[in-house]
């Protein structure tokens, strides 16, 4: 009996809001043959984002570098959790390809935390945003890089290159951190958005983002906003968190679109200088929305 009732444990059923309608443009199986043929990685699989299907068919994708195996274990992540293969040399090359055959304007490049390697893979970011500046001249680069483990090194490598946008997600709420990211601490993440804005102020944007619905309450999420604004971060995006698998963190409650809407409000009080707040709301989701303005950095 105790099996059966374990066999029928499921994940909350979506409210209207969060039910998505597949598309049937071919641009999506373009967008997955291509990947394929470069073998490239994308966050949109590997974390199993719910907008893959509409950014795909609108020929957009955040690649993943450095591997599809992270050395961290966070509780809300899909990533595969393993010792991950070594660097690939010409990767960089196959992204800035992969960048020039979608003609994309504005792309996003993340990766997962690679703590077996010295910098932490921040000199394969510099390669990577390299070669695709060289194939797509004018394009705007977002970054969304893990925490590095604060070094000023793997920062200094990574901002050599001139992203326009430098994404680190704070993820939760102080009080949550440690239950929701290995390894990973509140404060560090913090501190690596006020250093990139420091040592390159108004000719970088910095951004950060946080899942919702993990249990925290409106005055900490408030007060996670009030602490990167004092980091000197420009970019915000808040989103529903959803449980991967049942072997994931459990999620709490659904926000409703309402309340993402109040926060966005709150958010542009703070100074934010471009706020994406929505139950769908990724890291990267419409990235490009920001775009014109970033080019000008």
């Amino acid at each position: 009996m105790e099996t059966v009732e374990a066999n029928l444990k499921t994940r909350p059923r979506l409210p209207e809001w969060l039910r998505i309608k597949l598309p049937t443009s071919d641009t999506f199986s373009q967008t997955r043959n291509l990947l394929g043929e470069l073998k490239l990685h994308t966050v949109c699989e590997s974390a199993k984002c719910p907008n893959h299907w509409e950014c795909w068919s609108k020929g957009t994708a955040t690649f993943m570098i450095a591997g599809d195996r992270c050395t961290r274990a966070c509780g809300f992540c899909a990533v595969a959790t393993a010792k991950p293969l070594p660097l690939e040399a010409d990767e960089p090359l196959r992204v800035a390809e992969a960048t020039r055959r979608m003609k994309l304007k504005h792309v996003v490049i993340t990766a997962v935390a690679r703590d077996d390697v010295a910098d932490g893979g921040a000199e394969h970011f510099r390669q990577t945003i390299e070669e695709v500046r060289k194939l797509n001249p004018g394009i705007v680069i977002e970054v969304l890089v893990p925490d590095f483990q604060d070094s000023d090194t793997s920062i200094d490598a990574v901002l050599a290159a001139k992203p326009q946008i430098f994404n680190h997600n704070l993820e939760t709420v102080r009080r949550l951190t440690p239950s929701v990211r290995h390894r990973a601490t509140y404060d560090r993440s913090l501190s690596v958005l006020k250093k990139v804005k420091d040592k390159r102020g108004n000719a970088i944007y910095t951004k950060s983002g946080l899942m919702l619905g993990l249990g925290e309450r409106e005055e900490e999420v408030l007060e996670a906003m009030r602490d990167l604004r004092a980091a000197g971060c420009d970019i915000l995006t808040l989103g529903q968190y959803l449980q991967p698998t049942l072997k994931h963190l459990e999620m709490v409650e659904f926000i409703p679109p309402t309340k993402f809407a109040e926060y966005k409000l709150r958010a542009e009080e703070m100074g934010f200088v471009h706020v994406a707040s929505g139950p769908l709301v990724r890291s990267s989701y419409h990235a490009d929305e920001f775009g014109s303005a970033a080019a000008t950095c």
